[in-house]
């Protein structure tokens, strides 16, 4: 436990500033430091790491984004969107073609799902600039990113504790209960209206508490997904975490695995914002 607590104050203290220093580059490198680890650790945890064939390009794709996205260094969102799924669509003829030649040496369902975790992992660190660099709110909307995942997890974690009583879904997550996923929804909805208030307060901004409480419900599922999703790998490939690089916490994905989730479900929602005009703040 002592462990894990000074690990934790160790990660906020290279956290903190990184959201102090947002609108620096600081932030973007950052970020992408975060994508390359994460890529290695999903590359690892599947046993790929040294085929370099496949991870290279992946790695400098993930490298690359997050300052892709922060300069726009290719114009427009849909400049963006565009050239991810040119990538996603030569990645995955490249990985396709590899398997047909590998002699049984690349399995198809697990180049599949190398390919999946990719992607979802690249699109959550791009997430993550694109919800903080979203027009004049962007600077604030970006924390509830953290606050999603973070309150989600501390409070499912104890209402589980004190409540729980029936399993959520044991063979994935034997500890986690209904009643504490249900706790976890509460507090991160209760949570995201009491930051709109504040935010309120400090910017002279308007906040839409209907609209930031559904999202928070949205995005504490977003964030329990996330996690389950990371498990069930976990537990496929018969590793307890995906790295070490956090004393008593495990790896970079057992860290970021519902704060992924959640970037990739808030960009999502401002994606939303932009096409009916509803706004967080």
């Amino acid at each position: 436990m002592l462990k894990r607590i000074i690990t934790s104050l160790v990660a906020c203290c290279v956290l903190f500033p990184a959201l102090i220093f947002s609108d620096t580059i600081f932030f973007p490198i950052c970020v992408a430091i975060v994508s390359l680890i994460s890529l290695y650790e999903i590359f690892k945890c599947m046993g790929m790491e040294k085929k370099l064939y496949l991870s290279i390009p992946v790695y400098l794709f993930g490298i690359a984004t997050p300052f892709l996205i922060r300069f726009k260094l290719l114009g427009t969102n849909m400049t963006y969107a565009l050239i991810a799924f040119i990538f996603a669509t030569i990645y995955i003829i490249y990985l396709f073609t590899l398997v047909v030649w590998s002699h049984g040496k690349l399995v198809f369902g697990e180049v599949i799902t190398l390919f999946t975790m990719c992607v979802y992992i690249i699109a959550a660190m791009a997430s993550i600039i694109y919800v903080r660099d979203y027009g004049t709110i962007g600077k604030y909307i970006y924390l509830l990113i953290f606050l999603g995942a973070w309150i989600t997890d501390i409070f499912a974690y104890f209402t589980g504790f004190l409540f729980g009583k029936h399993k959520l879904i044991e063979d994935v997550s034997p500890k986690k209960t209904i009643e504490g996923s249900i706790g976890g929804i509460v507090f991160c909805a209760a949570s995201f209206v009491i930051f709109g208030l504040v935010v309120q307060k400090v910017s002279g901004l308007e906040a839409n508490l209907i609209f930031l409480a559904i999202s928070g419900v949205v995005l504490s599922v977003v964030a329990q997904i996330g996690d389950l999703i990371m498990s069930v790998i976990k537990r496929h490939y018969g590793i307890k975490d995906y790295g070490i690089i956090f004393p008593g916490h495990g790896g970079m994905l057992d860290r970021f695995d519902s704060i992924s989730a959640v970037s990739v479900g808030l960009g999502a929602i401002c994606m939303f914002m932009t096409l009916t005009g509803i706004t967080l703040l």
